[in-house]
């Protein structure tokens, strides 16, 4: 096996547990006899070791700031059940929290580094495993993660990759990035445009194939149910509303009317067919394809307002670079949210950009309210569920924020 050795002291992370090795830690690549490259192969197994010789752990080799995702520790080669016995106890993580239940079949099964496998999103969707790789190593390793996913989770029958859109770009990636892995020819799915899963009781279409992550979001789940408390007799806009989960949960909690909004056509399509499934009869709610900002402004101009807005927007900022506007962005949607909410009213505010902290964000909606000159209250600081766990060495992991706030 090829062997990174490590500059003197650039251990002391590592035997701290977080699983990330910087290229600028590394002294020298010692490479496996049988290479006929110059440097490791992208998605390759490595062994890294201190400055001194001593065993740190085996994981992926990847071309970029970070050089090697650590799958195990003080290992020098992967044990032959490790994808079995990881999956395995992700698996039984979920069934002690109680997320696999006759009226729930949805959640995530593996997040990444909080489930001790860098580079690895999982979501279970009925029947289905949907993969993600956002490393070279895991679609290296594609095959054996869904062999060892159908024989470690009794559900899953099938397994379907979708990470277009998730690997390196700049990687010489071999193989298909998209597609079946493996597909039961007796499991449910006939037609993809027919498949529906379900989360607490509320069902919903899933679309892996065109739509964002790997179809859903996963990660709301407990905030909608938080949405559906508060939704009682309140006329409510779901701003940002992909498929409608939000949407669904305050239909659920009895709200008087529901407005989803959406830039995307194939969003709105899908909130009105979820719509239609949940609630055949309702009357109180309207998919509108439009853009945000333009939205809210249309909206206040003409004097509407809301008891409830929910403002999930996906990632202003995919990279540090990019925080200063976004902490931008978030003020000025927060700001037209606030003028918006009827005294007395409820805002859900979320960021999903890992690169923004909460404190930042908490700072850019205290600004929006600050502007407007309202006098508003923290109710609850929301974040991820449990099934997207943070590794207690990899900080870096939380990365959804949420606040809860009563507005007078």
């Amino acid at each position: 096996m090829t062997t990174v050795i490590l500059k003197p002291h650039k251990e002391e992370s590592l035997k701290r547990f977080h699983p990330w090795v910087f290229s600028g830690a590394i002294a020298k690549v010692v490479l496996d006899a049988s290479h006929k490259s110059a440097a490791p192969e992208e998605g390759e197994m490595v062994c890294v070791r201190s400055s001194a010789n001593e065993a740190l752990g085996v994981g992926h080799w990847q071309v970029g700031s970070i050089a090697v995702r650590i799958l195990d520790f003080a290992a020098e080669e992967l044990p032959r059940n490790f994808w079995h016995e990881r999956i395995r106890a992700a698996y039984k993580v979920r069934e002690a929290i109680g997320l696999i239940r006759p009226d729930n079949n949805t959640y995530r099964l593996v997040h990444g580094e909080g489930d001790f496998l860098p580079g690895l999103i999982v979501d279970v969707y009925a029947d289905t495993a949907v993969v993600q790789a956002h490393s070279v190593g895991m679609h290296v390793s594609r095959n054996e993660i869904a062999k060892a996913l159908m024989e470690a989770v009794p559900q899953i029958q099938n397994v379907y990759y979708k990470s277009d859109d998730t690997l390196p770009f700049k990687a010489q990636i071999e193989g298909e990035k998209t597609g079946w892995l493996i597909k039961n020819q007796e499991s449910k799915i006939k037609d993809l445009d027919e498949f529906w899963s379900m989360e607490n009781g509320l069902s919903f279409r899933i679309d892996w194939l065109r739509g964002q992550k790997t179809g859903f979001f996963v990660d709301q789940r407990e905030n909608r149910a938080l949405v559906e408390r508060y939704a009682k007799g309140k006329d409510v806009l779901n701003m940002f509303c992909y498929t409608g989960g939000f949407s669904l949960y305050a239909l659920r909690g009895g709200a008087q009317t529901v407005d989803s909004v959406d830039v995307s056509q194939k969003a709105i399509d899908l909130v009105t067919i979820n719509v239609a499934r949940n609630f055949p009869k309702a009357t109180n709610h309207q998919a509108v394809v439009a853009d945000a900002f333009e939205y809210l402004s249309a909206q206040k101009a003409a004097g509407k307002t809301y008891d409830l807005i929910i403002l999930d927007p996906p990632a202003f900022a995919k990279h540090r670079d990019a925080v200063k506007n976004a902490l931008r962005g978030y003020q000025r949607i927060n700001a037209k949210a606030i003028e918006m909410i009827r005294p007395g009213g409820i805002l859900f505010t979320f960021s999903c950009s890992q690169a923004v902290d909460k404190e930042a964000f908490r700072l850019a909606v205290f600004s929006a309210a600050a502007s407007i000159g309202r006098n508003v209250r923290i109710l609850h600081q929301l974040h991820q569920p449990q099934d997207h766990p943070i590794n207690i060495y990899h900080p870096e992991g939380e990365y959804l924020k949420g606040l809860v706030l009563y507005v007078e």
